[in-house]
């Protein structure tokens, strides 16, 4: 039978919805509850145990909100849902995130409607009937016009490939996938690689409960105090009673912050002044330091430096070895790798059970049955926890690897750079639409946010070829092009770009150099309304087609 023949029969035979949604997160369960208000059949698959998305994988220790947490890192559609839900502390942990989303997932009955501990395996897009066809793990087949891809930006992990790992006889965790069940450090000697966000947010606590921890550090990290503390219910209060007004300053603040950011530059104020400045923030914590203390911090290298030097002379402080302090010690612009928060990390190294092993100074070599061996020698471990982050913004995709028009998989679609339009749509890929896609805001705004803001443009692109009666939607011909410029253009004003990190895909070996986020934040959003009040502008729309029987059922 003709390859075509062949997509045609087995789209009649698979069970049809109008929206096929793959993740359960903050994308994924508010694109279920727009698509229903549309009156549409849709279904989710994830893959977890849970609703949540990231907060339902990563339940390592320590694991908390690293934005404005509270009410703000939250759904901001229903002002009931505001009202209601009480969040107990500023920088709330995973447990909280997580029994939040389950709390929605029940007030707007998103279960019934939910397939969790599935993973979609394969999907392919069908230009005869202008449908996709996902396969699953469990043998199930699913047709749908459209494919909203909510897969995550945070949700491959990256598991190093180092030698001998398979060999380790210990206990052996990735944070990205930690047990439900406790962990018990309790007498054991615990080795962790990696000091990302997880890393920094894991170590104190490990720290306490370990006999013995050693830190292998292969990038030191700016980390700024949390502060987290109870949530001020004036605070909630507030921001209840002035609701509106607080989610329109969100949505025009450059990260999606409930504040106004600060007008001066870091080089107005004398020394003195800045430092007085910096202090305050630092004995507050939160990312206040960085993003509202001046607004030239991640624009201009001077204005970065004397941030950058004021948290070097806090690691000196702090960490009573001098030769551990200057580990500690970042060389790069600060804030352009993820700015992390942290509840007592530069004091765990002052710990008699804490040992610090410089990788850069002093590589390893293998894993071993009984541990870590470095150029130095070997490090005797009972654990292994590997922080070794994710292969970030497009690795969940890439392991989904749909095929488009002409069989095209999108492995080869983005061989050589993550081409988007307007990172919600690929070239070549009708009808799939993606959440926090490359060349969106993406982790660099507020998430819940912004994939309400990403969903509601889905839905109503949705509605507009529902009501026009056109079966496809993908980018032009080239747009492709002129977009990744534009988000090229808006990073080279920042200092982003300079620094190696995950946004620029530097912490995965073999894949291409991209910094894949925009930086625009609210010119983003009013880019994509633009396009939608020109009839969706820079996009190919085609015709609805005769579709079999059995797919428009």
């Amino acid at each position: 039978m003709p390859e075509q023949s062949t997509q045609q029969a087995s789209a009649a035979r698979a069970r049809a919805l109008d929206a096929i949604i793959i993740g359960a997160g903050f994308g994924g369960m508010y694109a279920l509850h727009l698509l229903r208000g549309l009156g549409l059949s849709a279904r989710v698959y994830d893959d977890a145990t849970s609703v949540g998305g990231t907060w339902s994988w990563n339940r390592y220790p320590g694991a908390r909100v690293d934005f404005p947490g509270g009410p703000y890192y939250c759904y901001t559609f229903s002002e009931e849902l505001v009202r209601e839900w009480d969040w107990a502390e500023t920088q709330p942990d995973q447990p909280s995130v997580l029994a939040y989303l389950n709390y929605v997932a029940d007030k707007f009955d998103l279960r019934r409607d939910i397939e969790l501990q599935t993973r979609v395996t394969s999907a392919q897009y069908d230009e005869a009937t202008q449908r996709w066809t996902v396969e699953t793990n469990h043998g199930a087949r699913v047709s749908a016009q459209f494919l909203i891809c909510a897969v995550g930006t945070l949700s491959a992990a990256n598991r190093p490939n180092i030698p001998g790992l398979d060999s380790f006889a210990g206990e052996c965790y990735h944070t990205g996938h930690w047990p439900h069940e406790k962990v018990d450090f309790t007498g054991k000697r615990v080795g962790i690689i990696g000091t990302g966000s997880s890393g920094v947010q894991a170590i104190p606590i490990m720290a306490r409960e370990a006999a013995h921890l050693t830190v292998f550090q292969r990038t030191p990290q700016y980390t700024i105090p949390a502060g987290n503390r109870p949530l001020d219910p004036a605070v909630t209060r507030q921001t209840r009673d002035n609701w509106p007004q607080v989610r329109q300053q969100m949505i025009e603040s450059p990260f999606g912050a409930p504040f106004v950011p600060s007008t001066r530059s870091a080089l107005d104020d004398t020394p003195e002044q800045r430092k007085a400045l910096y202090e305050t923030h630092w004995q507050k914590g939160g990312l206040g330091i960085a993003f509202d203390s001046y607004h030239d911090i991640l624009f201009e290298q001077a204005a970065n430096h004397t941030l950058a030097d004021f948290v070097r002379s806090k690691i000196g402080q702090i960490v009573r070895d001098p030769t551990i302090a200057k580990k500690l010690m970042p060389d790069y612009l600060i804030g352009t790798k993820r700015q992390i928060l942290d509840s007592g990390y530069y004091e765990t190294f002052n710990r008699d059970n804490v040992n610090l092993v410089d990788l850069r100074d002093d590589p390893i070599q293998a894993i071993t049955p009984g541990g870590v061996r470095t150029r130095s020698g070997e490090h005797p471990l009972d654990m292994l926890v590997l922080a070794t982050g994710y292969d970030a913004i497009t690795g969940a995709l890439q392991n989904l690897n749909p095929r488009g028009r002409g069989g095209v998989t999108l492995k080869q679609q983005w061989a050589e750079r993550f081409n988007t339009y307007l990172g919600m749509a690929i070239p070549g890929f009708p009808n799939l639409f993606m959440i926090h896609g490359p060349e969106t805001p993406s982790v660099l705004f507020n998430m819940p946010l912004g994939a309400e803001l990403e969903g509601e443009w889905i839905r109503d692109c949705i509605r507009y070829l529902r009501e026009h009666r056109l079966g496809a939607i993908e980018p032009a011909p080239g747009v492709e092009t002129a977009w990744g410029e534009e988000v090229a253009e808006v990073a080279s004003h920042t200092l982003f770009p300079l620094t190696e990190s995950w946004y620029t895909g530097a912490n995965i070996p073999g894949k291409h150099r991209q910094f894949a986020v925009h930086m625009g934040g609210p010119r983003y959003f009013q880019k994509l309304s633009k396009v939608a009040g020109k009839g969706y502008e820079g996009f190919a729309l085609e015709p609805e087609l005769r579709a079999p029987a059995a797919a428009r059922s």
